[in-house]
């Protein structure tokens, strides 16, 4: 508004600067703000052009209103200009608009011309006070404008800067007025009524705007909206909830002349959409073209043939769904030019570098343009063999006619779509080349992208289309392309597809062998139906019966489509025989076929192999290495499907070994694999299972058959029959099933399975039926006798020689058992044996080969009492010499005796020397007993079995018949059970009436029998011990008296007590005094003693000397009294010190142990570390003071006296055990009280 002349002036350079300089656009709804040029539409003021009340038009809308002027006079601004400027804002006021801006232009040639007038500010003060009280910034100074000077830059500058600010904030505020009314009319799509064109026209006008600020991105958002929108109502209307609107869209289609994209804005289809005249495919059109012309200024090329194949098949689909009548052809023809229109605007737009580096995103749109033009050419009649006939015709000129002429900006193109769909439409040879330079682009794109399987799948469609043009040779390729993928891959429903068809390319190009197999794995195909299954198999079995009758030659195919090897059952289960056994061997076959199917003959064929030393095998040694159940069974394998990588069997290494055959030295050793057929496969080897090439039976003489089997379809069971003739392994290689002239060939058996023939030498074993054989009480042998290849006749004995020591029991009632290899019981007879002196004869039954008779005999071992008594002297003296802890662990320990018998055997002329080892069951030990004069002996005897037994009728007897002496029992009871692992104390008091020797040979003997043995009348060796009792006199009497302190009643803890020690003399001189120690004076006879006073319980604190040598008269009641001081440490009853006594010999003496340099000094530091209940071992003295070690080192070198024992009996301690009453002191310190 305003002066018209002068915006015209300024017009040219407002235009070119405005958008010159970026603005920050800040957004509502806290959306990232963005850098925008504004370029505006300058349109001179008209109020009709003003918006009216309802109008949501965004593009025509007036974001600002300028007012221009230049007045510089007074008196023309209050005549003309301030009116005009008022009847301007009414108007504004009466359309609600509130943005305006007033623009006063300042002229310097103005200033000079006009004398009388005001200052400049004074016209700007007064529109400013008239129009702008509060609103300054509404008002504007431009300052020569058209002047090019610094003043005038700085004056455009401000008006820039003001003109973008007030034009941003209205054009902010009506779009997101503008986005509140689209957003409200889109919440009304519930209310009927509500039209989708009409939203989808408002939505587009704001993605125009978009567009024009060059926001391409939120351009784009608005139709992806209208898109999604539209899809949901698509699919809501399957679902049965479908709007009213969407019948305008479910109009026949009338044309299909595919996208549009090369116009930036198709009005034609535009207009449509505004009317509400558009069918699906034209909304789908505009939309994706909008779509498409804004991912292009984005400069997302790529994205747009994804869009479009996702738009293509989704339209095909929204037919569908809406039920829109469709003529046959018609969306072929429309999907088909799309692909062409969107590639070409592709490639319009890009290079070739960049194409063929994105091949990945457009190869699914010539895929899909294939599958359409191949589509067409079916339904026109272009790939049948006789070409199009007349409705084949009609139905062309009705798909063309619905194409519609070319549109004005591809008629100049010579490849254009529709010229490309026209002439390929016009005959079979046009049609044939179109399609095949489409399938070789596509699968060349495939290939090169690494898409094999949808390259394979092309394929497979143009080996169809060979088909159809009788071209079978041509169309194997691709098929057998595609069936190795879907093979390799596991597409079980494509893999059956393309073996139908390959099996009828097979059958016209007369490949009968490759026909056959691939008519196998159809005939075993649970994906077919019963009928195809069975038309395939028949098709086996009359090829089968032709080549019979005409003798023709074999065909060998693989054995997984027609049947499969499901488990292997041996009989026996060990899959062990011996030679001239039977095995059966029973097969589970799983038949593929859908029909019994009759088989002249079922072979396996088997590899023989002799080990060396394998005719040195036993069965039980063969037994061990095969399984138990005799069951194998075979992993499962879809027919015609490999086994993966990841299902390979593991590695099957063996050592082996081979040896020279003069000396057995070994020349090599190595690792051979035994399933290496199964593992050096190929990955893509699967060819191999359609196309039967090398398959070939092994040569061998040994076969199983079976002969005229009817297989019936599923689980049948073949047995096979053989007798082992020689010993080695036998290997299952092959197996075999032959239908006339077609063998179907199981080439490898896996896992191995073998079954092994033995020849065996006849053997005798001889084994306790415990875990041991006791000694003294009857026992059970068995005797197991295999006879190997030998046969047992009438008259074959064993002939045991006699010994005395062990007698062999004979029970009429014994039997011999006939056992088979098997271990089944053949027959059971009655066990004949003979014994005369020196031989015991067993009559052996009669048993064929490779049979076991097993028996069991009774034998007793008879220990003498000469071994039990050198057992046990051995026995002792070894214990004499080890330590406590190895003593009582050979207590423990039953003694062992071996006892040989030597063997005569029918088959061989040598003896069989076998021992049997007899655990004696009893332990025996004696000890003597004294009380002062009095003597007594004790027997232990310990039963180390696992039995009980009852002892009877013991007995100790003196063995030199001295009848001066007289042996009283006192365990007066007749019978007694000993336990296992318990023992049984025997004592005997000794009385005489004159002087006896110095040694008694005693032998005790004791009557036993099994506690639990029902059988008592056998008689039994009794068990007898022989042992002898030395110096068992008592010599000395040794007594110990404790008085407390003179004037105490008690002894007090702390307080020095007096200690009496009294040895005295009980026998004048015997042969046992005549030593080294003795020492003879005018008749007078006099021995050293050594006593020691020793407190092991440190109860005692010994004051002064605790042991000494003493001159002991060899008298009868001669007494020696020893005193010395002792203290008590705590109170209580307090055991007395021990007292030991030794003879003190000589240095030459050389029957007992050399002791120490400084032993022999009488001192207080002297202790004697003896154990008295032992006869054998002398005592030591070990100093326990400091003298000890400078003591041995000054007298080293000085003669020794020695120490010796007496034997037990000799010195009899009347004290031993005896206590005495110790009271703590009245003080105030805590003392510790020992209570025993």
């Amino acid at each position: 508004a305003g002066d018209q002349n002068l915006f015209t002036s300024l017009y040219p350079t407002l235009s070119q600067q405005l958008p010159r300089e970026p603005m920050e656009w800040r957004r509502s709804y806290g959306r990232a703000p963005k850098m925008i040029h504004l370029e505006s539409n300058f349109v001179q003021f008209k109020e009709e052009l003003l918006p009216k009340e309802g109008n949501k038009a965004l593009l025509t809308f007036p974001f600002l209103h300028i007012y221009w002027t230049e007045c510089c006079d007074t008196e023309v601004y209050k005549t003309a200009v301030k009116d005009d400027i008022t009847k301007w804002q009414n108007v504004l006021k009466a359309h609600n608009s509130v943005d305006w801006l007033i623009v006063v232009v300042e002229s310097d040639a103005k200033k000079k011309n006009k004398t009388n007038i005001l200052p400049r500010t004074s016209i700007v003060d007064k529109i400013r006070n008239d129009f702008c009280n509060k609103q300054s910034d509404r008002c504007v100074v431009l300052s020569d404008p058209l002047k090019d000077s610094s003043r005038s830059q700085e004056s455009w500058n401000a008006f820039l800067t003001k003109l973008r600010t007030l034009l941003l904030m209205s054009f902010t505020k009506n779009l997101g007025k503008f986005e509140d009314d689209m957003r409200t009319l889109r919440e009304k799509r519930t209310e009927p009524g509500w039209s989708f064109c009409e939203y989808f026209m408002v939505q587009e006008e704001l993605a125009f705007v978009f567009e024009m600020l060059q926001q391409f991105e939120d351009a784009l958002v608005q139709y992806d909206e209208l898109d999604a929108l539209f899809s949901q109502y698509v699919v809501n209307f399957g679902a049965g909830d479908g709007a009213n609107w969407l019948t305008f869209f479910c109009q026949p289609v009338r044309s299909w002349n595919g996208l549009i994209l090369r116009k930036p804005i198709d009005m034609e289809k535009r207009e449509l959409i505004q009317n509400q005249e558009a069918t699906l495919l034209d909304l789908r059109s505009y939309l994706f073209s909008r779509q498409c012309t804004l991912l292009i200024f984005l400069q997302r090329p790529w994205e747009v043939s994804q869009r479009a194949l996702e738009l293509l098949h989704n339209c095909v689909q929204e037919l569908k769904l809406l039920e829109v009548s469709v003529p046959p052809g018609a969306l072929d023809c429309w999907v088909f030019l799309s692909c062409l229109e969107v590639l070409q605007r592709i490639e319009g737009c890009c290079d070739r570098a960049q194409i063929d580096a994105n091949v990945s995103h457009t190869v699914g749109l010539w895929s899909y343009a294939t599958e359409k033009l191949k589509s067409l050419g079916y339904l026109c009649g272009l790939v049948s063999e006789k070409g199009p006939n007349s409705e084949d015709l009609n139905r062309t000129v009705d798909l063309l006619a619905g194409l519609g002429a070319e549109r004005p900006e591809t008629a100049n193109a010579s490849q254009s779509p529709y010229k490309k769909l026209k002439e390929a439409l016009s005959s079979v040879e046009a049609f044939e080349k179109h399609y095949l330079d489409l399938s070789h682009a596509t699968i060349e794109m495939y290939t090169n992208i690494g898409r094999i399987r949808s390259a394979k799948l092309v394929g497979k469609d143009l080996a169809e289309f060979y088909m159809r043009k009788k071209g079978p040779q041509k169309a194997e390729v691709y098929l057998q392309g595609a069936l190795k993928t879907y093979l390799a891959e596991g597409w079980a429903l494509l893999v059956t597809h393309t073996r139908k068809q390959l099996a009828e390319c097979q059958k016209h190009l007369g490949q009968m062998e490759n026909y056959l197999q691939t008519s196998s794995l159809l005939a075993g195909d649970s994906h077919l139906t019963e009928d195809e299954r069975k038309s395939f198999c028949q098709e086996i079995l009359d090829f089968a019966n032709r080549q019979a009758e005409n003798q023709g030659q074999k065909v060998v195919l693989p054995m997984h489509s027609f049947a499969q090897l499901k488990t292997l059952h041996f009989d026996p289960p060990n899959a062990v025989v011996h030679v001239g056994g039977k095995l059966s061997i029973e097969l589970t076959l799983l038949s593929q076929m859908p029909i019994p199917v009759q088989v002249d003959q079922i072979a396996i064929h088997v590899h023989f192999s002799i080990e060396k030393n394998s005719y040195r095998k036993t069965a039980e040694w063969l037994t061990k290495h095969k399984t138990s159940n005799g069951v194998i069974s075979f992993p499962n394998e879809v027919a015609g499907f490999p086994l993966s990588r990841n299902n390979l069997p593991g590695l099957e290494l063996y050592e082996m070994y081979e040896r020279s055959p003069s000396d057995n030295s070994l020349n090599t050793a190595g690792i051979i694999c035994k399933n290496v057929h199964m593992l050096l496969r190929r990955q893509e080897s699967s060819s191999s299972l359609d196309m039967p090439s090398g398959l070939t039976l092994e040569d061998g003489a040994h076969v199983l058959k079976c002969n005229n089997v009817i297989l019936e379809p599923g689980v049948n069971k073949i047995t096979f029959n053989t007798q082992a003739k020689e010993p080695g392994t036998y290997t299952l290689r092959q197996l075999c099933t032959s239908v006339g002239k077609v063998q179907f060939v199981l080439l490898h058996i896996y896992p191995i399975v073998q079954y092994d023939v033995y020849s065996q030498e006849p053997q005798l074993k001889v084994e306790p039926t415990t875990d041991s054989l006791l000694a003294g009480i009857p026992q059970k042998v068995k005797f197991t006798v295999t006879t190997g290849h030998y046969t047992m006749k009438n008259g074959d004995t064993l002939q045991l020689s006699n010994a005395d020591a062990m007698p062999i029991l004979y029970h009429p009632e014994s039997k011999a058992v006939i056992y088979s290899n098997t271990r089944e019981k053949i027959a059971e007879s009655s066990l004949r044996i003979q014994s005369s002196e020196k031989i015991t004869s067993i009559s052996l039954p009669v048993a064929p080969t490779y049979h076991v008779i097993e028996f069991e005999l009774e034998v007793m071992y008879l220990p003498s009492a000469t071994e039990s008594a050198v057992e046990k002297e051995n026995t002792t003296n070894k214990e004499v010499h080890r330590k406590n802890r190895e003593k009582q662990k050979q207590d423990n320990c039953m003694a062992t005796v071996d006892q040989k018998v030597t063997i005569d055997c029918p088959w061989s002329i040598y003896s069989t020397i076998i021992a049997l080892t007899f655990c004696i069951p009893f332990n025996a030990k004696h000890s003597l007993l004294s009380a002062g004069k009095r003597k007594y002996v004790q027997v232990c005897i310990q039963n180390l079995s696992e039995l009980c037994f009852q002892l009877s009728d013991n007995s100790l007897k003196n063995s030199s018949d001295c009848t001066d002496l007289q042996l009283v029992p006192l365990n007066r009871e007749s019978q007694q059970v000993i336990y296992s692992k318990q023992s049984i104390f025997f004592v005997w008091e000794l009385k005489w009436t004159k002087e006896l020797p110095l040694s008694l040979q005693c032998l005790f003997s004791v009557s036993f029998c099994p506690a639990t043995s029902e059988e008592q009348s056998l008689t039994l060796k009794p068990f007898t011990y022989e042992f002898q009792v030395e110096n068992f006199f008592t010599l000395y009497h040794v007594k110990t008296e404790i008085f407390p302190p003179l004037g105490a009643e008690y002894c007090k803890t702390g307080s020095l007590c007096s200690l009496e020690v009294s040895i005295t003399r009980l026998v004048d001189l015997s042969e046992v005094d005549r030593d080294e120690a003795l020492t003879e004076s005018d008749g007078y006879c006099t021995t050293k003693l050594m006593y020691e006073v020793v407190d092991n319980s440190s109860n005692w604190a010994v004051c002064g000397k605790s042991s000494g040598v003493i001159s002991m008269p060899v008298a009868a009641r001669a007494t020696h009294k020893v005193h010395m001081e002792v203290m008590p440490l705590f109170a209580g009853y307090l055991p007395f010190p021990d007292v030991r006594l030794f003879k003190y010999l000589p240095h030459h003496s050389a029957h007992s142990m050399q002791l120490d340099a400084d032993s022999w000094i009488e001192n207080d530091n002297l202790s004697v570390d003896k154990n008295v209940d032992d006869q054998a071992d002398s005592s030591s003295i070990r100093s326990r003071g400091s003298l000890h070690s400078a003591a041995s080192g000054e007298h080293k070198g000085l003669p020794m006296p020695r120490l010796q024992s007496f034997s037990s009996g000799q010195a009899f301690n009347c004290s031993t055990g005896m206590q005495i009453l110790v009271i703590p002191t009245k003080d105030d310190h805590v003392l510790e009280v020992n209570i025993t």
